[in-house]
């Protein structure tokens, strides 16, 4: 994908939320704006109560931090902005800076198409604090709502069995470039085609259509219908036969294909697009094997999901592919990942060591993992993957194939006789593409293979298996430490504040 089809590329950096300005312009004024920081983008929970996501939208982050710059326009608008309490928002000095700001950062993600687990990061991102801060909105939707896609596209591919699914969402997505977005990481995430015409021409994706029903309403009759597109249609005749009556449409597809044979050309398929899937798919299949039609395929479409194709399949139904629109294009029943962009560490100009940093926050849930995380994913021999552990090198106690649960700090996680692998790999260093870009069908692959060598249990849709992720010892010691430290200085803030308060009452008595 191109994030400048639909847009000039100058358009990027202004596709933010405005506290990210706000607080651009505070670390410059402040004199941190030349602090380094590091940032982790990652998600808590697995998305449709699943056991896995599939990483996307991360292929894209080389072109965007190439995209990212604030031209005279840009810049000029953010001057004529106006602040709620008077005056301008956004001080001249600061606008002089940013109209020459370029985003020096490094970033380190999961590749497209592999498997990604709650807590890990998805994405890291190191830089000076300013860059880090500006990139975090755009960033977040690239790969949050792409992520999603993948991991929706990836469960209903497998519920289809090998079967065709083609993605029908265009018309249902959220606007023109959520289009874009819903058929790409379909994509990657094992749909075979779109029938979005413009993700074909910008992607390569294949694109797929017949006809619909107004088709067939636009005719005196059905049969005359099916005739007039199978001759303007030879070779992708697909007739949507669930306009009037599913069975004397598929009498009227049995004779047009009949016709077409004729011809030395042959009827590819029908659509069921109401009704009992099902039982009409049966009754679609026995006719045609009838009829000596073995060949002429059975397309079902309307409302589906992984859900409704496994209960299909579960009824006996002989359908061969499967066109997925609305509950694919917003990711029904879970219209959002939920990935968050936090500070795990930071230092300043000069200083060689990081300091860790997270948020406590009231809910322990919410808790993040400090430091310069990179994670280790760990295989069996028959490359499995076993369990991952995030790591950070200057606290790493060596342990290796030994981890504490991300959630638990009293279970403890061994992947004995594992091989690891780095899982981060470097999409951009110091604001330059670090590799050639993919190809989606090698994100597509990554995917189909990833999902093949994850173990069942985990890929099902029922109380998926628990995927291991654990922080190395030495990690889970320093958060530990670090949680300590912040709940006794709250503590003796309180304190100081309490006698403060109490010393101020006797003074008033």
């Amino acid at each position: 994908m191109s994030l400048t089809d639909r847009t000039v590329p100058t358009d990027v950096a202004l596709n933010t939320d405005l506290y990210e300005l706000t607080m651009a312009q505070a670390f410059f004024e402040s004199g941190r704006g030349q602090d380094e920081a590091v940032f982790n983008v990652f998600f808590r929970e697995n998305p449709f109560d699943g056991g896995y996501a599939v990483a996307c939208g991360t292929g894209q982050i080389a072109e965007l931090v190439e995209n990212f710059r604030f031209d005279s326009a840009s810049v000029d608008y953010l001057a004529g902005l106006e602040a709620p309490g008077g005056g301008k928002m956004f001080e001249p000095a600061f606008l002089e800076w940013l109209a020459g700001f370029t985003p020096d950062v490094t970033i380190h993600a999961v590749r497209e198409g592999d498997v990604v687990f709650p807590r890990e990061p998805l994405v890291r991102v190191q830089g000076n604090v300013v860059a880090c801060q500006l990139i975090e909105t755009a960033l977040l939707n690239l790969v949050n709502f792409q992520t999603l896609v993948a991991t929706k596209a990836a469960r209903v591919v497998q519920a289809a069995e090998g079967h065709a699914v083609s993605d029908f969402g265009l018309r249902r997505a959220q606007g023109p470039d959520g289009g874009l977005a819903v058929a790409r990481a379909s994509y990657v995430g094992g749909a075979s085609s779109t029938s979005n015409v413009l993700a074909g021409k910008i992607y390569g994706i294949p694109v797929f259509g017949t006809h619909a029903h107004s088709w067939v309403m636009a005719f005196p009759t059905e049969l005359e219908a099916f005739r007039a597109f199978a001759a303007s249609m030879p070779n992708n005749c697909t007739l949507l036969v669930d306009t009037y009556d599913v069975e004397s449409g598929i009498e009227n597809a049995i004779t047009v294909a009949k016709e077409m044979e004729a011809r030395g050309e042959r009827l590819r398929a029908v659509r069921l697009d109401s009704g009992d899937l099902a039982k009409l798919a049966k009754y679609a299949r026995r006719r045609f094997d009838e009829e000596d039609l073995p060949y002429v395929g059975i397309s079902a479409s309307n409302d589906l999901d992984e859900y409704t194709i496994q209960s299909l399949f579960a009824q006996g139904a002989p359908i061969d592919s499967f066109g997925v629109g609305t509950k694919l294009a917003t990711c029904d029943p879970q219209p959002s990942l939920g990935g968050v962009y936090k500070l795990t560490a930071f230092r300043k100009p000069g200083e060689s060591a990081w300091t860790p940093t997270m948020k406590l926050s009231e809910q322990a849930f919410k808790r993040t993992i400090p430091g310069v995380q990179h994670v280790l994913r760990y295989r069996d021999a028959d490359g499995v993957p076993v369990g991952d552990i995030i790591v950070v090198d200057d606290v790493a106690t060596g342990s290796d194939g030994v981890a504490v649960d991300v959630l638990d700090p009293d279970t403890v996680h061994r992947f004995d006789d594992a091989t690891a692998e780095e899982v981060l790999v470097c999409m951009v260093r110091d604001g330059k593409r670090a590799a050639e870009p993919e190809s989606l069908d090698v994100a597509r692959a990554r995917c189909r293979n990833a999902l093949m060598h994850l173990d069942p249990a985990i890929r099902r849709y029922l109380n998926p298996q628990f995927y291991p992720v654990g922080l190395e010892p030495g990690l889970a010691e320093l958060r530990t430490r670090l949680i300590v430290e912040e709940r006794e200085e709250a503590m003796a803030v309180a304190k100081s504040a309490a006698g403060a308060s109490a010393a101020e009452g006797e003074g008033a008595e």
